[in-house]
């Protein structure tokens, strides 16, 4: 899925906090691999799925970094449905070559 700037000025105040800290990390890493899983779903997200990523985001960025880029295994406990799809989203091979200038 493209990376794409949603319409912030149709999003509630919740889901505009949401996409500021999906895409300021602190990382650049997390910054591209959190944002740009978020960036494009963001507007079609449930309110539990909210709940969802904002529990995956509230985890240490340096744990998120090295778990999304396959470095160390999600610990069991925190490998939920959303962690799961972040790094379904994080793995995809054309999402990869997009992050890394390819086509």
């Amino acid at each position: 899925m493209e990376a794409r700037t949603p319409d912030l000025s149709r999003l509630d105040t919740r889901r505009r906090k949401i996409y500021y800290r999906a895409t300021h990390r602190g990382t650049h890493e997390t910054d591209v691999l959190i944002g740009g899983f978020v960036a494009p779903r963001l507007e079609g997200m449930t309110e539990a799925q909210l709940d969802a990523l904002e529990a995956v985001m509230d985890l240490p960025d340096a744990d998120l970094a090295d778990w999304l880029s396959g470095r160390r295994p999600v610990p069991e406990e925190l490998n939920t449905p959303m962690m799961k799809e972040i790094m379904a989203d994080a793995t995809d091979p054309a999402r990869l070559a997009a992050i890394r200038g390819g086509k």
